[in-house]
């Protein structure tokens, strides 16, 4: 049993999934070959406009509106949904969570690239399921 929501769970899908697409190449209107040209190089690497501020600072407000104990459950589905741990072993990853705890919980979590797909699979070995 979950003390955190599996709806706050799924919000936190959402939005790390937001961040995550920040990353995402844009291509410049002309056509020419970008890495001839400063401007056309930067494009390649830029991120997203806007993705980032937004869902960045929502993700971090939800984690920050969230209990300790619900912090380190988000912190343990996604440990479980990475496969560090198994189903059976939920009490020694809360465990853990609960040792390992900083007020820097929403860092912790967005440094890590496949966050919203180990969020996704660690509320699956609860049967919850997030529409994305």
């Amino acid at each position: 049993m979950l003390n955190v929501s599996g709806e706050t769970v799924c919000r936190l899908v959402e939005l790390a999934q937001a961040f995550q697409a920040r990353d995402t190449v844009s291509m410049p209107e002309d056509a020419g070959n970008p890495i001839d040209d400063a401007a056309g190089a930067e494009a390649l690497t830029e991120p997203a406009a806007g993705k980032e501020d937004g869902s960045v600072a929502e993700f971090r407000t939800v984690i920050e509106d969230l209990e300790p104990d619900q912090q380190t459950e988000v912190v343990a589905l996604m440990w479980l949904g990475r496969g560090d741990f198994q189903e059976d072993e939920w009490e020694e990853a809360l465990r853990m969570a609960r040792d390992e705890w900083t007020p820097d919980t929403a860092d912790f979590l967005l440094g890590h690239p496949l966050l919203s797909e180990y969020l996704v699979e660690g509320l699956a070995v609860f049967g919850v399921q997030c529409d994305l």
